[in-house]
């Protein structure tokens, strides 16, 4: 819907909060479960080569977040400006952020694809590859870093748009991209015989296609066109992006640590079929972890735009409805992973010691995945607002500040079992962190 500024800022404003967030969140909530459906495609697909394959692709998971923890950190750090910025009737400084934080993620994105690829075999051993996942982890490694610079600006794009109210545009870039990868999957891989190599190049290809989609949306409607003249690396503008992005870069990053740590303590404990197992409980997991954070990128414009405007009580009653609708969708997700663990596993990889790593492990996450509202709804709130300290140690909880030191003793004193109830344990610790942040600021409102 084409709105000039000034219906754009009422829209936003003056909407009932439900009705808005309702409206906003269906296309980031598909957007979101594109973004995890590309983080999926290629574990299905890479399944039906081999156990090692499997293994080799939840490997390079890590390198995967950290390109979407520096894309979604000049993303959502340049979009939480923004919104703050049109919320405040400042169109001229959300300009110049817009481009600033597109031209920074492709400056990253080159230093990344570059450094990657020049050690790429010491990396892949870092990452717990044996010498029966080197071969298939560097094949589909190299080409994921060579798209670097076009993964990190898509999502540059796509966050930018989200935070301007623009979700439409951003679902339909992201959208294209998935086709493009899901159909390219099997093209690749099995038609022309290419591997896990096909699989990255048909996951590259559909980012590129995302990138090219999104960049023409940025130019329609009233969204901010991303001008060269309007780039702004300077002490202000990166201090924003480093204040507002800095939570989505702990947590991208954070994963990747832990995705690591994960792959190499189940290594060690089970072999290359606990890394596969683990695999796939990570991307099933983050598929349904991607409504939610849809759901609560829906809200994140809404709290932007009304905390700029002073409208603490539209922030407030936003935030309340996101908890209690994320709670119950994440309570259904639950009782189904819990009821048919096993099936949904085997669906990825059809070995009976990959099921039975997964099962454990689907089961043990399911049990804390309604807390999981409550912690994701509370860190967006407190980086739309621009709070970024708390929205920093919010967002390193469930992957860092408890994670690590779980996976290093709980492995220790249950073996494989350790590594399968790491990720609940976390969560139900980073639950009990998160409260308090939310009602010092849902109280200073």
């Amino acid at each position: 819907m084409k709105k000039s500024t000034s219906s754009r800022y009422e829209y936003l404003t003056q909407t009932p909060v439900p009705k808005l967030i309702g409206r906003l969140s269906v296309p980031t909530i598909l957007s979101m479960l594109v973004t995890g459906i590309y983080n999926t495609a290629d574990t299905f697909f890479v399944g039906r080569i081999s156990t090692q394959a499997t293994a080799a692709v939840g490997l390079v998971f890590s390198v995967m977040a950290i390109i979407q923890a520096i894309g979604f950190f000049c993303g959502q750090g340049s979009g939480s400006y923004i919104s703050r910025m049109l919320g405040a009737e400042k169109k001229q400084e959300a300009n110049e952020a817009a481009a600033t934080g597109f031209a920074l993620s492709l400056i990253l994105g080159v230093i990344v694809a570059a450094a990657g690829n020049i050690f790429a075999e010491p990396l892949g051993y870092s990452l717990g590859a044996s010498k029966t996942t080197i071969h298939d982890t560097l094949s589909y490694m190299r080409i994921i870093l060579i798209g670097a610079p076009f993964t990190m600006a898509q999502f540059v794009i796509n966050n930018q748009l989200r935070f301007q109210g623009s979700a439409v545009y951003a679902m339909v870039g992201l959208l294209a991209g998935a086709i493009i990868n899901i159909g390219l999957d099997p093209l690749l891989i099995f038609v022309f015989h290419m591997g896990v190599a096909g699989a990255a190049a048909a996951t590259v290809a559909g980012q590129f296609i995302s990138f090219l989609v999104l960049l023409i949306g940025s130019s329609k409607g009233d969204n901010i066109r991303l001008k060269a003249r309007n780039v702004r690396l300077n002490r202000h503008y990166l201090g924003e992006i480093i204040n507002s992005g800095s939570p989505a870069l702990f947590r991208q990053g954070l994963a990747a640590v832990s995705t690591l740590m994960l792959n190499q303590t189940a290594g060690q404990m089970g072999g290359d079929a606990a890394i596969a197992g683990m695999s796939v409980v990570t991307r099933v997991l983050m598929l349904l972890a991607s409504a939610l954070i849809g759901f609560g990128q829906g809200y994140q414009p809404v709290c932007g735009f009304n905390y700029g405007a002073k409208l603490f009580s539209r922030v407030k009653e936003g935030y309340f409805f996101c908890v209690k609708v994320g709670t119950a969708i994440l309570t259904a997700g639950s009782a189904l992973c819990l009821i048919f663990a096993p099936q949904i596993i085997s669906f990825f990889r059809d070995d009976p010691e990959v099921i039975k790593v997964g099962t454990v492990a689907l089961r043990a996450q399911a049990i804390s995945l309604p807390l999981m509202a409550t912690i994701v709804i509370t860190n967006m709130m407190l980086q739309s607002m621009g709070k970024g300290v708390k929205a920093t140690i919010t967002s390193s909880a469930r992957n860092g500040i408890f994670f690590i030191p779980l996976i290093l003793i709980l492995p220790r004193l249950f073996g494989l079992f350790g590594v399968e109830i790491t990720q609940a344990i976390a969560d139900l610790f980073s639950f009990l962190l998160t409260i308090p942040f939310a009602v010092s600021e849902l109280r200073r409102m």
